[in-house]
């Protein structure tokens, strides 16, 4: 992966002179960062622990094993167009009638994280769509040495063991299968830093996870079950904190814990980045589970009637069918038919689409039900988030008789994501009370005062996070 110019200096500078160029692009700095962490930045010891990073979606690219093709995270010539019946089959996953989700897979893989979007339109060439490259900047004022650049010969560590690791994943599929795949990268980090060290095969490594957005929904489900996916009967696994044995600091960024309502607004409506680039239509992104699992939760009182003022339920696909959206809506077939070519009438292709929005929308509901058991983290691990809490956020959506979506109520939080619900506050909806309501037991709450893909770009964030990963006591290998 080739990072830019400016990331891969700074991957290679000193702390100090890092440090000081990140503050200066964000205005005053809140604190010298360079007289707090240039000292502990630059002890790199056998006790640093390792750092693995998770993006959120779109946040990984997306190729095409058998062609080669780019179907996410490049608009270039040759790269999947979803205004195409080709490049739309390219993007959406497949479908089929009384199949498991688990098993409808197709010919893409991520072969890394996205640091930026590319595009050959001039005013457009590079577009920040994630925060990835903001995180791994931070890393390298705190010295981490990234696996992936080591591997790529963009930087020379001098023989030195990495400490910092990627997880690229399909951000498309069912989150508990993105879980089970991070154990693998876990695996594989641990490994390498034993080598790198000269440790023993057997002897213990635990490492620190950062995950952006829908990233830290994968590591959530991770700390409770481990390789354990969501069971195909719909019941739930046994929360065992696998995962947690494996991690001692597990840090979210503007995660959002109890849905986003724009994810609603997109399977509806679609998502459209800009005019220039292709129309992600709803038939195409219908057909991807994760998004749905970034639905609000029904008892949240998110999703409302305009006539009746009754919550609205996101699960039940009947109420999809009544509404026309998404898979479920009259105007879908134009797009079903590119992704169903082979199959020769409306009425099948419908049957098909309905079978598997119902599917996606159990597994979502199944997967809320798993992150929503109320559980206290296993001592030596520690579970922390930074909140945005300073832009409206669109919080409650509106349905007309027509299905027709309007904003009723923004919140605070980071335009994405409420406040509440990187939370999980489940005071929403049912009036207030003293004191946080929240099956999650965080360890650490860091309010942050920027949009969400900026949290990753604030002095606060960066201050915070080197604090919690090099100065915060606690035995890395305990």
């Amino acid at each position: 992966m080739r990072l830019p110019m400016s990331l891969r200096q700074a991957c290679g500078c000193a702390a100090l002179t890092t440090i000081a160029a990140l503050a200066a692009c964000h205005g005053p700095p809140r604190a010298d960062l360079a007289a707090i962490y240039n000292e502990p930045a630059q002890s790199i010891g056998d006790d640093r622990t390792p750092v693995l990073v998770i993006p959120g979606i779109l946040g990984s690219r997306l190729e095409n094993a058998e062609t080669g093709q780019k179907v996410w995270g490049s608009f270039t010539y040759g790269a999947a167009d979803a205004d195409t019946p080709s490049g739309a089959r390219e993007i959406a996953l497949p479908m089929a009638k009384g199949v498991p989700l688990s098993e409808l897979r197709d010919s893409a893989y991520s072969p890394g994280v996205l640091d930026l979007l590319v595009a050959d339109i001039t005013p457009f060439r590079r577009i920040r769509i994630g925060a990835y490259v903001d995180i791994l900047m931070t890393l390298a004022v705190g010295e981490y040495r990234d696996e992936e650049l080591g591997n790529a010969g963009a930087v020379d560590y001098g023989g030195l063991h990495y400490t910092c690791f990627q997880y690229a994943y399909d951000w498309r599929r069912d989150i508990s299968e993105n879980a089970t795949i991070l154990h693998e990268r876990i695996l594989d980090a641990q490994a390498q830093v034993r080598i790198g060290r000269g440790m023993p095969a057997d002897a213990p490594v635990r490492v620190d996870v950062t995950a952006h957005s829908m990233g830290g929904l994968v590591l959530r489900y991770y700390l409770r079950y481990g390789t354990a996916v969501l069971p195909e009967d719909g019941s739930l696994p046994e929360l065992t904190w696998a995962g947690a044995e494996n991690v001692r600091k597990a840090i979210l960024i503007g995660t959002p814990n109890a849905g986003s309502a724009k994810a609603l607004e997109q399977l509806v409506n679609g998502l459209n980045l800009n005019p220039l680039f292709p129309n992600y239509r709803p038939g195409v992104l219908g057909t991807m589970p994760a998004i749905y699992q970034l639905l609000p939760r029904d008892r949240h009182n998110a999703v409302i009637d305009i006539e009746s003022d009754e919550p609205v339920d996101v699960f039940d696909v009947e109420t999809w069918q009544r509404y026309g959206w998404g898979l479920a809506g009259d105007r879908a077939d134009g797009v079903l038919r590119w992704l169903l070519p082979d199959v020769e009438t409306r009425a099948e292709r419908r049957e098909i689409a309905l079978d598997h929005l119902t599917k996606c929308l159990a597994r979502a509901e199944q997967f809320h039900r798993a992150l929503d058991v109320p559980a206290s983290i296993p001592p030596g691990t520690e579970l922390s988030i930074f909140v945005g809490d300073a832009e409206p956020t669109l919080a409650v959506l509106g349905v007309r008789p027509d299905g027709r979506l309007r904003e009723l109520e923004k919140r605070p939080g980071d335009d994405t994501v409420t406040r509440a619900s990187a939370l999980m506050d489940e005071r929403v909806g049912r009036g207030y009370s003293a004191g946080l309501d929240s099956p999650v037991a965080w360890s650490r709450v860091q309010f942050v005062s920027a949009d969400h893909l900026g949290l990753t770009r604030s002095p606060d964030f960066v201050n915070n996070l080197l604090y919690m990963l090099l100065e915060d006591p606690q035995d890395p290998f305990e």
